[in-house]
Formats: C-alpha cells, structure tokens, sequence
C-alpha cells in the first residue's frame, strides 16, 4: 500500500509540474490527458524534436511524466550506454542501428582508475575513482545533462550492481585505501540518495551484479586470503522483502587468469546467462540445481582478453554483445534471439571511430 502510495503521488506531482506550464497548449484539441497518452506512444528518439515545439512540450519531456507513464503502459524501449574513453560516452539504439554521442564531461576524469557504470530509470550513473577521492557523475535523459551525483555512505570502485526500475543495489568493491568490502547499499530514483544494506556475509571485489525473480545476486569477485586475493565461487542473493543475504556455495565456476574481468552475466526472462571468453561458450544457470550448462557458442571474431574489453547484457528478450574489435580497432555489437535451438549471433554494427579508443571499459543498458 505505502508503495502504491509513492506512485501515486509521484504521478500527481508531475502531473502539477506540466499543467503548471500551461499543459493547455500540447495539442489543445483532444486535451491533456489524450496528449500525454499519445507522446507517451511516440519513439524516444522523438523526443528531442517533441521538446523543440515549444515551452510545454519542453516541460513535459523534461518533467519524467512521459517515462513514468510509459511504465504503466508497458511500453520499453532499450538503449546501450558504454564508453573506451573516460569522458566520452555513447549511446547505441539496437533496434534503430543509431550511434548518439552523449556530451562530453569536460573534467578530466577517470583517467587512471576503473569506472562502474549503471543504468537506473532515466539517469547514467558513472563511479570512478580520481586522484585522491571517488567520484559519481549522472547523466539525466529527461535534461540532456550531467551533474555530480550524490556520494555513496562507503566510496568504492569495482563493485557489482544493478537496478530494477527505480532503484539500483550495489554491493563489495575497494574502498580509496584497497580495502575489500563487505558493504552494500541502495539507490533511489525519486531521492537521488544512498542508504546502507546490511553486509554480505563475505567481502567481495571485482564481482558483478544481477536482479533475477526481484531479489538481487551478486557473483564471483575476490577477497582477501592468507596468500593475496582468493576467488571466490559462492554468490549471494540479497531478499529485499527480508532484508537479508543469502550464500550460494559453488554458484560461478572459479577463474584463475591474472587481471581476470568480473563475470559476465545478463539476465533474460529471469534466466541467467554468462559469457566464458576463454571457452568461448555462453552458459546458462539452472537456479534449481546450481549448474551451468552450455547453450551455445560466443561470435567467433569475439577478442578473449580475460574477459576485459568485451560486456554481455540483455535487451528485452535477448541477448546483446558489445566486443573490443582490436584488430581492426573499433567495436561490434552483436545480438541473439534466445529460442530452442542453439544460439544463433547476428552482427549489428561495427563502430571503428577514432575516438572511441582502444576497450569497452564497461556498458550499461536503459530500459525506459
């Protein structure tokens, strides 16, 4: 009820904030709502030009309204956010083959550190680590913009994370000083604040980070042994109802290649599936069992550096590859429809502009 309560009244506040702005002059015929209903409808590659007519419509696209309504309706579309350059992101729509530039952060960020990347609702959140402090910068869809984000209650780098809807959970990682962590936090849309998740049961870094049947998993990684970092192949599933963790013993094969990449997972129908760059094979996990078994094959131009320079992601029903093309320098993307048979790769674009730089440093996907 309390949550049917804050969407609720999230919808009557940018209701107010368009009719403020003179909601009358959408398309005055047919009248508010019927204006609304029908933008709701148009691409989001529209919006641009939809923003462009006059103050209102700028107000409106800007307002959220729009994505919020879309979500009601059941109305998705997805868009792949990466970047090879600390300060220089893109966008990738899959189904419209369309390349966007985001504006360039004109800091100079990032430069010698790893970089976080998540998707939630209509913000980019980027996390990187400066010189002398962690940093998270986001990028609004609705403003066209960046700002400094809100800090985090423990700065860390090379966490796992992921989001679901408006919110985003993040957990492990290294703190400033290379210490693993056990901590874990939540991010809320509608607050732009962080608030502290009980711990993990044990401390993780390089892990990644996954919403499967509405509770959150986190994957892999490592912690700190008596001989250096030990590999970790338990996973944790965090229950959002209970507020607890739970261990998954032998959930993520171990990997013992140096510098190895966090684990490549997406999640597909609540279905987990992973990249192994060294087999070359994508596997899925059967929840019930604890096992992984292989569907199918990885596109055989697909470069195997230690999993690094390479991201599997989901797009609505299917699978999405972004690959560090090196030879040729510049990037593929790849899709795959999940059906009975065995997987079947189609090459979608390949981008080889000079500014994009040498790896995929990590990728996101928005799905609004």
């Amino acid at each position: 009820m309390a949550e049917q309560s804050d969407v609720a009244g999230r919808r009557r506040r940018l209701v107010s904030q368009t009719e403020q702005s003179n909601s009358s002059s959408l398309i005055p015929q047919i009248g508010h709502d019927l204006s609304i209903n029908c933008l709701a409808r148009c691409s989001r590659s529209d919006y641009g030009s939809i923003a462009s007519v006059n103050r209102s419509f700028r107000s409106l696209i800007r307002s959220g309204e729009l994505y919020w309504l879309r979500r009601q309706m059941g109305i998705v579309e997805h868009c792949v956010y990466f970047s090879c350059n600390p300060c220089q992101w893109l966008c990738f729509d899959p189904v419209g083959i369309q390349w966007m530039h985001l504006p360039r952060l004109t800091l100079n960020c990032f430069t010698l550190s790893d970089i976080d990347l998540l998707a939630v609702g209509t913000e980019l959140l980027v996390f990187g680590r400066e010189f002398t402090s962690h940093e998270i910068y986001k990028y609004s869809i609705l403003t066209k913009s960046w700002s400094l984000g809100s800090e985090m209650n423990e700065p860390r780098c090379l966490f796992g994370s992921a989001s679901l809807g408006e919110i985003a959970i993040v957990a492990g990682g290294s703190d400033p000083e290379g210490n693993i962590l056990s901590s874990a936090e939540i991010y809320n849309l509608d607050t732009g604040t962080w608030a502290s998740l009980p711990r993990m049961n044990r401390p993780r870094t390089k892990c990644s980070g996954v919403f499967m049947d509405g509770n959150f998993y986190v994957v892999g990684g490592n912690e700190v042994g008596i001989l250096g970092q030990n590999v970790l192949t338990c996973g944790e599933m965090y229950d959002l109802e209970t507020r607890t963790w739970h261990v998954i013993p032998n959930m993520f094969p171990a990997r013992h290649r140096v510098y190895e990449a966090p684990p490549l997972l997406a999640v597909v129908k609540n279905e987990l599936y992973a990249a192994f760059d060294k087999e070359n094979e994508v596997r899925k996990y059967d929840k019930g069992r604890n096992l992984w078994s292989t569907v199918g094959n990885l596109p055989e131009r697909a470069v195997r550096i230690g999993g690094w320079g390479m991201a599997l992601r989901a797009y609505g029903d299917q699978l999405i590859l972004i690959v560090s093309e090196l030879s040729r320098g510049g990037i593929e993307v790849y899709d795959c429809v999940l059906d009975e048979g065995p997987l079947q790769w189609s090459l979608l674009t390949f981008n080889d502009e000079p500014s994009l730089g040498a790896l995929v440093t990590n990728c996101t996907v928005m799905s609004c």
